[in-house]
């Protein structure tokens, strides 16, 4: 990846009627509505299902968002589509654009984000590229 992003970000999480609703699935779905600050400054709305383990500590969730704003200073949007799990408190998270998601000044767009979580904080890191649309 050619450039670095970083900056911080709001989030807010509402809880969605879910389609499984069996006894023991332990399964959640949210709507996300972040607000990104820093060299990415825009807005996001998306999708999370989620499923708890049957250990504590253990858990997993997908999520697809949809980001609107500038990456340093160029206009449009991309999606990013989020995979993550928790065994017995071991996070692992994956976070990669949509590939061809990207418009306006963002087509093209690829790379992968971070998410940090520190002191209640939420702050991201994007590698990301623009290639030919």
């Amino acid at each position: 990846m050619k450039n670095h992003a970083v900056g911080s970000f709001d989030v807010q999480l509402q809880a969605l009627d879910v389609y499984n609703k069996d006894v023991g699935a332990s399964l959640a779905r949210m709507s996300i509505d972040k607000q990104f600050h820093g060299d990415l400054d825009a807005l996001s709305k998306g999708e999370m299902l989620s499923a708890m383990g049957s250990v504590k500590g253990s858990a997993g969730y997908v999520a697809i968002e949809r980001v609107t704003g500038t990456l340093h200073g160029r206009s449009g949007s991309f999606v990013l589509q989020h995979n993550a799990t928790m065994t017995r408190g071991e996070p692992y998270l994956n976070i990669v654009v949509v590939p061809d998601s990207g418009s306006g000044e963002l087509a093209g767009l690829s790379g992968t984000m971070n998410i940090i979580i520190a002191d209640g904080k939420h702050s991201y890191e994007f590698d990301y590229a623009l290639g030919d649309a």
